[in-house]
């Protein structure tokens, strides 16, 4: 008997999924975005220093000459070490082809964690005075990001919410609670336009900029999908 009411049950418990498979909770699902734009205030930027030659111990020895040029350039603008750091080293040996002949080339980055963008340009004249002769990039941050991602979330759960309403009313339906909550997002950093002279000759007495800092898009990206009722 005891066999037979473990068979019942078990048939009962399959038909009961069987008819909520059958007939699942009606539901919506849509995406919501949100958007914050907002002027960077720090900026990472990345330089280098490389060195060609025949011999390469002698490379080498101009590279590091020129690092421990810029990183004391660094300390002397009171930069806190933990804004700057060695990000690669390569010393690579090449051959010519055309000359059929061998040299080395010797290569440094450093990545700069700017804190005041004001002192962009006296910052990059100073890093070349040192030795640096190569700029491989720059990345503009702001020191609120976690405060805007968040912010930024909230409007993407508002936009998909605004979404989910708009359809269910057409539909004469009412919107129920969330089923499930997908995060989409990426966080994107704008790289800067670089320029080397004034657009007009009147301004030719203003202090020179090289650096247009636009604004950051900090944005969110969800998929709701929500109970209909």
């Amino acid at each position: 008997m005891k066999k037979i009411a473990l068979i019942v049950l078990v048939f009962v418990g399959t038909l009961a999924n069987a008819q909520v498979q059958q007939n699942p909770q009606p539901q919506i699902t849509v995406n919501g975005e949100g958007k914050i734009l907002v002027a960077p205030d720090q900026a990472d930027i990345t330089v280098g220093v490389t060195n060609t030659g025949a011999d390469a111990n002698e490379v080498k020895k101009l590279n590091d000459a020129a690092i421990d040029a810029v990183i004391k350039f660094l300390k002397a603008q009171k930069l806190a070490q933990s804004d700057y750091q060695t990000q690669r080293v390569n010393l690579n040996k090449n051959y010519d082809y055309t000359k059929k002949k061998y040299s080395f080339v010797a290569s440094q980055t450093i990545v700069i964690h700017l804190k005041d963008l004001a002192k962009y340009d006296a910052l990059m004249m100073g890093l070349t005075d040192a030795g640096v002769n190569t700029i491989n990039g720059v990345a503009f941050k702001t020191s609120k990001q976690q405060q805007y991602e968040s912010e930024a979330r909230v409007k993407a759960v508002a936009d998909a919410q605004k979404k989910a309403t708009d359809y269910t009313t057409a539909l004469g339906q009412k919107l129920g609670k969330a089923i499930t909550v997908t995060d989409n997002s990426q966080t994107y950093y704008p790289q800067p336009m670089m320029r080397t002279a004034m657009l007009k000759t009147e301004m030719a007495d203003m202090p020179q900029e090289t650096l247009a800092i636009g604004e950051i898009e900090i944005t969110a990206n969800v998929n709701i999908s929500f109970a209909l009722n």
